[in-house]
């Protein structure tokens, strides 16, 4: 058995590495930074294009957030995890830079799909730029699913991204995004479910090939 992690520092060991950069770049060690950025680049980048649809944006909003960390730097307590504050902080640079275009509108609860949890706001993206690769990507079922993926809701493209391209366990999610890790199962699920209606128009079982685990969402 592996000895007990400590709490301020998550589970995973880059989510403990990740914490342990943080705190030395607050005590001004800057190559710690970069070291960070280096390691959670092409993270934030999957999370930021899924939200915001362009490539040239994503990148531009991942260097906002993680100045925006940067700068913030002297407000990172310890004791806290770092990988949900800089979450948070990427999150809103995004959804500050869809408010900008007009592209970002609330959902009521009234207009959530069955199974959509109402304890929190969830938002529908107006898609200004079409997915990666959309206009030389020559497979039609990838370009079918980058179609049906922008059809979803921010929280479902957000938590759909952790877990299968971050490739994050249920428990990595719950911290991340500060639910338990059940709503983490029925996010997931439900947010599969809809991804499959909007595909399933063209093809038979779409989804099969696309998620590791299935839709029970059993524990990690």
């Amino acid at each position: 058995m592996k000895d007990p992690e400590p709490a301020e520092y998550g589970e995973a060991p880059m989510a403990r590495e990740a914490t342990q950069l943080m705190l030395a770049a607050k005590s001004g060690d800057r190559a710690a930074f970069d070291q960070l950025v280096e390691s959670l680049r092409g993270r934030a980048f999957h999370l930021a294009h899924a939200l915001v649809g362009s490539r040239d944006d994503a990148m531009e909003l991942c260097q906002d957030a993680f100045l925006k960390v940067y700068k913030a730097r002297a407000s990172f307590r310890e004791g806290e995890a770092f990988l949900p504050w800089f979450h948070r902080i990427l999150r809103n640079t995004c959804f500050s830079h869809l408010r900008s275009q007009g592209r970002l509108r609330p959902r009521s609860v009234s207009e959530r799909a069955p199974g959509a949890d109402e304890d929190e706001p969830d938002y529908d993206i107006v898609d200004g730029a079409r997915g990666p690769g959309a206009g030389l990507e020559a497979d039609e079922r990838l370009a079918a699913f980058q179609g049906a993926f922008q059809k979803l809701s921010a929280r479902d493209r957000e938590i759909l991204t952790l877990r299968h391209h971050e490739e994050a366990s249920y428990k990595e999610i719950a911290k991340t995004l500060g639910i338990p890790e059940g709503t983490v199962m029925s996010r997931l699920f439900h947010a599969r479910k809809r991804l499959r209606v909007a595909l399933e128009a063209r093809f038979a079982d779409p989804i099969g090939e696309l998620t590791p685990d299935d839709d029970g969402g059993g524990g990690e």
